[in-house]
Order: C-alpha cells, then structure tokens, then sequence
C-alpha cells in the first residue's frame, strides 16, 4: 500500500512520516501508515543515523508482525533516532489510534520512579536506608527488615499480588496501600525468606516504600511524585492512577484481543500503576543520566546486590541489571493485565529502547538481538529481559540469574 511521506527540516526538527531511513528516496512514497515521528535533530554522523535507523526499522518490523499494538522509541543519547506507534488505546471502538502522548501502564517500570524517589528523600536526609522500616511504618509486622531490603527485593515478605488472594479480602473493594499494611499487621503471613539472604522480587516492597514517601513527605504519592518529578521533568502525560481513576485510563487487553477487566488489585501504587509515555520515559532517563540524583546515589542504585545465583543477571535498587565485565546493563521490564513494557538502558554506549503495549505480545521483551545489532556484540544467551512476575507465572527476578 502507498502513502505519502513528509520529511521537513524546521529550527534543527526533523519531522518524518517515512517508514523508511530518511535518505531513502522510496521513503517519499512508501511507508507504513502506522507511521508518526518527531525527531530531534541526532548528535550523531548521517552514516550512523542510518545505521540505527535501519536497525530500529528491522526490529519494528518483527513487532508489526506479532501483532504489536503500543509505542516504540530508541534513543541515542538525548536524541530519538526511531519512534513509532501502531494501534488504537481501545481495540474495541478503534480510537483513538496510539500517538505520542498515548500514557500506557507501565507496570513494574513504575519501581524505577519509586526507588529514585527514595533515594532522592535519602539525599534529603530525610530517609536513611539501612533503617528499619517499623521506623516510619510503626505498624509494619516484621522486624530486622530496612528501607533497602524493600528496594533490592532482599525482605523476604510475600507477594501481596498472590497472598491477598488466600484471605478473606473482600474482592469487590479495592485494595490500597494502607489497607495491605493494615492486612500485613493483622494476619501477619509468614515470610518467604529471611530477611537479606535471598533476593526475592515481590511488588509488596514497593507498595510499602511508596507508605514510606507518603509517612516521610505527608503527601498523598501520586500528588508527591507529580510535584517533585512529573512537572520538573515536563513529563506532562505522566501520572500515577488509584482506583477512583480506572475509568479514565487505556485498558488493556489479552494477546487474542479480549479486554482484561479491572481487579481489586488495581488500587495500588509503588510497584505499578504509573502511566506514561515513551517521550516521558526517554526525559526520565535523560534525567537519570544527568543531575537528578548525585553520582553516589546512581551508584548505589545500579550496584549488585543479589549473588546466590551465578549468572550475569542482578537487581540494584529499582533496576534489573545485566553484569558484564567492561559494562553494566540497566533497565526493567513490566507486566500487568494485558499491558507489557521494556525500558532497556545501555548507559556506556548511550542507547535507550523504549517499548509499551497494552495487548499482550511476549515479542515486546525481545530486544536483545537489537541491542547486540546497536552495539556491535553479543549478549550472554541467557541474558534476554523476561517478564516481571505480577500477574503472571512468570519469575523474571534478575537477581543473581
């Protein structure tokens, strides 16, 4: 099928509707219809531009043949070499189709936002990591566990998102934060481990640390986080959602097209429930690449800190990281309902892969074989993103695999 393409060049804007690379004659007449772009001029030679573009192009192409419906970015350094959006936010209606400010659920990838958060209250003073955190949550059951257990996964506690549903919750009400901390001090369920002898990913954490901010700040979080990050950042399609605001958000919907309904797991916050787009998300890791937090936080956030496995795979304080000996890789995955996300981020070499979707597709996880051809070499084989467990059987814990 062929459709016109407009290329222009406006105050160091590059506008393209081409599917194709920009210098590609053809591109004038034949791209894909799905096809929106609005490229910051690239710090990078015309011969390199063409090579990630093509890249990119490739990898897009495997999506669209999975059936992919979200938004796609890749990055280098602080210009957008390739973005696209394919779909609609309602598979149902058709409209409106997926665009730039299209703010999908990032599940999991909403920790990165809640770990920074509390390293950012860190260099504040005004929380100290290795506390317990019956120090700001007096009614939090479980002694010996800190503020940075809750942030490596190492607390040991259950996984609310599995738990809960073994009790006699109400599943026509909603929980929120508040009321799984009143549940954890009321039945208290036994641990899966002792606290800092395993790494164990469970969401349970970040639903605390946000009660944290909420305690240490005396802010609701969503209000906290649009306040100190969001509209600092100008991540203006950024919020967090509790439960009053389903209604108004993207739903999501299951790989054979059918809509996941909303679930009394829905209400809470710190472990998911921001929603966000890809130019958003690119502006929070050009954010963590520059002066949002000190040298010294970043470090600690991107430390190891899981080593009963072997392996390359590891968790820092918000972030999944792959371990290799001249470089780390950074990035976190997300999972819930039907929506998936990749946020992969190859911090040396200045490369960021963005991907959302609000329809089910494994494919999404899959970017490793593109971020070998952006870098020029191979990862371990055992190194591909998976998943992170939410609603799923999936593990994807990355600490010490």
């Amino acid at each position: 099928m062929k459709h016109i393409a407009l290329v222009i060049c406006v105050g160091g804007i590059l506008i393209s509707c081409g599917a194709k690379q920009p210098n590609d004659s053809k591109s004038q007449t034949d791209v894909r219809k799905d096809t929106v772009a609005v490229i910051k001029r690239p710090k990078v030679s015309t011969e390199e531009f063409n090579r990630i573009y093509s890249l990119s192009d490739n990898f897009y192409s495997s999506l669209e043949r999975s059936g992919f419906n979200g938004s796609f970015l890749v990055a280098k350094d602080d210009s957008i070499i390739y973005e696209r959006y394919r779909g609609f936010e309602n598979l149902r209606t058709k409209t409106p189709p997926v665009g730039e400010h299209s703010a999908f659920h990032l599940a999991s990838v909403s920790k990165t936002f809640t770990a920074m958060a509390v390293l950012k209250l860190m260099e504040e003073k005004k929380i100290v990591l290795d506390s317990s955190v019956q120090y700001y949550l007096p009614a939090f059951p479980y002694p010996g566990i800190t503020v940075k257990m809750l942030l490596n996964h190492r607390s040991g506690l259950p996984n609310y998102l599995y738990w809960v549903a073994t009790t006699n919750w109400d599943k026509h009400t909603y929980l929120t934060n508040d009321s799984l901390l009143a549940l954890l001090a009321r039945l208290k369920p036994k641990v899966m481990t002792r606290p800092n002898t395993h790494f164990h990913y469970c969401n349970t954490n970040y639903a605390m640390l946000a009660l944290i901010v909420e305690k240490v700040t005396g802010m609701p979080f969503p209000q906290y986080m649009k306040q100190t990050i969001f509209d600092p950042l100008g991540m203006t399609d950024t919020h967090i959602v509790t439960s009053a605001d389903l209604q108004d958000v993207m739903p999501s919907y299951m790989g054979n097209g059918r809509i996941v309904p909303w679930s009394y797991l829905d209400g809470t916050y710190g472990d998911k429930n921001v929603y966000s787009t890809t130019h958003d998300l690119l502006k929070w890791d050009q954010a963590l690449r520059t002066d949002f937090l000190t040298k010294a936080s970043l470090d600690m956030a991107y430390a190891p800190y899981s080593f009963e496995k072997p392996g390359i795979r590891n968790y820092g304080l918000g972030w999944h990281l792959f371990l290799y000996p001249t470089e780390k890789v950074i990035f976190h995955n997300g999972y819930w309902h039907g929506n998936n996300t990749v946020f992969f981020r190859l911090i040396k070499e200045g490369y960021t892969i963005i991907v959302l979707g609000n329809r089910y597709d494994r494919y999404i996880y899959h970017v490793q074989p593109l971020a070998e051809s952006l870098t020029g070499r191979k990862f371990n084989a055992k190194g591909a993103p998976e998943p992170d467990s939410e609603d799923s059987g999936d593990t994807g814990d990355g600490g010490g695999r």
